[in-house]
């Protein structure tokens, strides 16, 4: 058996020990949007620093602890902020929880991220349902393949599941939210990105920018779990005054504003699913 197989089933073993049963549903709360944890009833926190062959988050905003019980009526696993390769983790690392709950037999993953709106319609606070995404981080799939986990080479072409995204449309519709719908792209990161780039990234079809999430959804759509994925646009990187800044600080309050309406999008999806 593959080592890595091993490692994602003792990590596996320790969290259910921890739980009242297996979850059905994961979710990945980005930053600032670890709100959405406080909805979800009967939880048991479980931090990342007490878990077998975890990383520890090190990025503001992220509060580092898997949340899980029950929301929307479904058992839930939340990641209450995530890794990122920025950080200085490998790519295995990053999308090791991602592993873990596939080993736990999650068959749905909800994620979450802040994100500079590149296209010029965006504003501060708006939601964009996540269509399609541009990964320029390093393919987390490269290397040997875990044939128990998946496929060499992994179908993308739908890779945020179209009947989820009929559905979230059709709850917005009927609580007379807003939401947009694009491209998401990932960059390595830290850096904010510099207006010639959010303009390159714009020109090649990206939407909205950030510094996560492909890699996580490229492992679960491995492992056969069906996504949806949505981002809160934190700052607007269209337009560039002589004193504009991107200031972190900033992109958790703008995402702490939506998080509300986007924790209450997860969970009436939940519900309906």
């Amino acid at each position: 058996m593959d080592e890595r197989v091993i490692k994602f089933r003792e990590t596996a073993d320790f969290i259910l020990s921890r739980m009242d049963a297996a979850p059905e549903i994961g979710i990945v709360l980005g930053s600032g949007l670890g709100t959405l944890a406080d909805s979800i009833e009967n939880q048991r926190v479980i931090p990342y620093a007490g878990i077998p062959n975890f990383a520890n988050t090190t990025a503001a905003g992220h509060k580092g602890n898997l949340i899980a019980g029950m929301l929307g009526g479904k058992k839930v696993l939340a990641m209450q902020g995530r890794f990122h390769y920025y950080e200085g983790y490998r790519m295995e690392q990053v999308t090791f929880p991602i592993r873990v709950m596939a080993t736990l037999g999650v068959k749905t993953l909800f994620v979450s991220n802040a994100a500079g709106g590149v296209n010029p319609a965006f504003r501060v606070g708006d939601l964009m349902v996540i269509r399609d995404h541009i990964n320029l981080l390093p393919n987390p799939l490269i290397g040997k393949n875990i044939d128990e986990m998946g496929a060499r080479f992994p179908d993308m072409t739908r890779p945020y599941d179209p009947a989820m995204i009929e559905l979230v449309e059709k709850i917005a519709t009927a609580q007379h939210i807003e939401l947009r719908k694009g491209v998401y792209l990932a960059g390595t990161g830290p850096t904010y990105e510099t207006p010639a780039e959010y303009a390159y990234f714009g020109k090649m079809g990206a939407d909205a920018v950030g510094m996560s999430t492909t890699p996580e959804v490229i492992v679960a759509r491995h492992s056969n779990i069906r996504v949806f994925g949505m981002s809160v646009i934190t700052n607007e990187a269209h337009s560039f005054s002589d004193t504009f800044v991107n200031n972190h600080k900033d992109v958790i309050a703008a995402a702490d504003k939506a998080a509300k309406t986007m924790s209450a999008l997860f969970r009436l999806m939940i519900e309906q699913l």
